[in-house]
């Protein structure tokens, strides 16, 4: 049996284009590029909350996580903060995303458990693999110091301790 020819990529993505990260993933960049903004200085949970205007109990649980891989270092104490555990140059954003994000299954048929009737025969999840590595790889090619901007330049204040 002839399976049709693939819908045209670009007019699937001028209707939707909609692959999205997880809200944890989301946060973990952004308090990456917060406290990368900031090296000068230790950078509070709450002082990022604030700026960002997001789930300070959120931002607890992604600064636990990107400490425990090294990518901050936490100092404790009524003078503590989060700094970077290693220069914004070394920290991959493919690295970030792939250690925060639970899976990539974008699709039913890419997790184990799928039950879409057509997989044997289907051409979408090859396509779809193919867009996430073009998504991962250019993700590959940058840094956090690709990131790294003057506060005031992607709306957040300077704060000052």
């Amino acid at each position: 049996m002839l399976m049709p020819p693939a819908p045209d990529l670009i007019q699937i993505a001028q209707c939707r284009s909609e692959m999205r990260l997880t809200q944890f993933t989301d946060y973990a960049l952004r308090l990456l590029i917060y406290v990368a903004t900031h090296d000068k200085r230790l950078v509070t949970i709450e002082e990022t909350a604030s700026a960002y205007g997001i789930s300070r109990n959120h931002l607890m649980k992604v600064a636990n996580h990107l400490t425990r891989e090294g990518y901050l270092k936490s100092v404790r104490g009524r003078s503590g903060g989060l700094a970077l555990g290693r220069p914004a140059a070394e920290i991959g954003l493919g690295a970030v995303v792939r250690g925060t994000e639970p899976d990539f299954a974008v699709v039913e048929c890419f997790s184990e458990d799928g039950r879409c009737r057509i997989t044997p025969s289907c051409r979408l999840k090859g396509v779809l693999n193919g867009a996430l590595n073009a998504f991962m790889a250019e993700m590959d090619r940058h840094s956090l110091a690709d990131l790294v901007v003057d506060p005031a330049a992607f709306g957040v204040e300077k704060r000052h301790a």
